[in-house]
């Protein structure tokens, strides 16, 4: 695993230094004293005095602290760090205690992420657990129902057939968005790019969640009118989804004889941002840093009257990275929100 280094010789060399000059001046001093004073003697005495002392401690101390050392090593490879372990094994005390800093350090920020990622995993298993609890238990219930003798009543199965059609419809609904997620998460879903105008789609999609805003008295409009079509590459499907989650958000939490507005801008030479605008109930900023993570609701007593799968935005922010591009949100409370994407533009059909 790890290799011995050459080891520093300071102390070794301090240590028998020190015990040299005291050895020869004590030696001194008794010829001195005996009157049988020899500099030849003194002169051999001190390297000798010198290399015995600092053999024995280079060699006790260094196998000392290399055995201790080596353990620290050996311990820390347990915990499989590549980072660490397959390092050489220094003595050295002051890069050593660098090295374990830094090791300590990494392994903080393993655990700090690891604990996020089982708080995200909690919420996510509950959020999953809630969102198919509810339509199955409708299902459920309509289908005992009928089991108990409703289904011998013409007035009532088929209006609970018809609920239970609903709860099933939910159920696959949040299959098929689970099922997208998981593949754009894996990078598993392949995207037929081609070139399109984007204002076009933007009108299909007002047509298609017309009636829904009429509902609410919500205007879908732009913010001013498009004589020229705008054409960009992307995958049109995709891209419509994009656009469908975002308006029907703004539908949701729309006020009523609201407004959500769609513009289409350049933004560099190679790029149109695409903003979807409302004066609706807002997002406060402490919800916004989470606001694309699967199930995330801002609304935390858990009301789910408005439907949909708890995956809309989570989805628009992996369709619309898979393209490359980014995407933007701006929302305060009581007043409106804006999300915003950018798409690759295609230059040469620009009016």
């Amino acid at each position: 695993m790890a290799i011995k280094l050459k080891k520093s010789y300071r102390f070794a060399l301090r240590s028998s230094l020190y015990i040299s000059i005291l050895l020869t001046a004590a030696l001194t001093g008794v010829l001195w004293f005996t009157g049988s004073f020899d500099w030849k003697l003194i002169l051999l005495f001190i390297p000798i005095s010198f290399l015995i002392p600092f053999s024995i401690i280079q060699t006790r101390v260094e196998r000392f602290i290399y055995r201790r050392v080596k353990k620290i090593y050996d311990d820390v490879s347990l915990l499989e760090s590549s980072s660490f372990s397959s390092k050489p094994v220094t003595t050295d005390m002051k890069t050593l205690t660098e090295e374990i800093g830094k090791f300590a350090q990494d392994k903080k920020f393993e655990i700090d992420t690891l604990k996020v990622r089982e708080e995200y995993r909690k919420d996510f298993l509950g959020n999953v657990s809630h969102e198919l609890k509810t339509p199955l238990f409708t299902v459920q219930g309509y289908i005992l129902t009928l089991l108990d003798g409703a289904l011998k009543d013409n007035k009532v199965n088929e209006k609970y057939l018809k609920r239970a059609s609903k709860g099933v419809e939910r159920l696959i609904y949040i299959v098929k968005d689970l099922d997208l997620i998981t593949k754009l998460e894996v990078g598993d879903l392949n995207l037929e790019k081609e070139e399109f105008d984007i204002i076009e789609l933007i009108e299909s999609v007002f047509e298609l969640l017309e009636m829904k805003a009429a509902k609410k008295h919500i205007t879908l409009t732009f913010d001013m009118e498009y004589a020229n079509p705008i054409y960009v590459r992307g995958d049109i499907e995709k891209i419509q989804q994009v656009l469908t989650n975002l308006l029907v958000n703004s539908i949701k939490y729309g006020h009523e004889n609201g407004t959500t507005e769609v513009s289409v801008e350049n933004l560099i030479k190679n790029k149109v941002i695409v903003r979807v605008t409302d004066n609706g109930e807002g997002i406060s900023k402490e919800h916004i840093p989470r606001l694309f993570e699967r199930f995330y609701r801002v609304d935390k007593t858990g009301n789910r009257d408005v439907g949909g799968s708890g995956l809309g935005l989570s989805i628009v922010k992996h369709i619309i990275e898979a393209h490359d591009e980014k995407i933007y949100v701006e929302s305060e409370e009581d007043v409106g929100s804006e999300f915003s994407f950018t798409l690759e533009k295609v230059e040469n059909k620009l009016a």
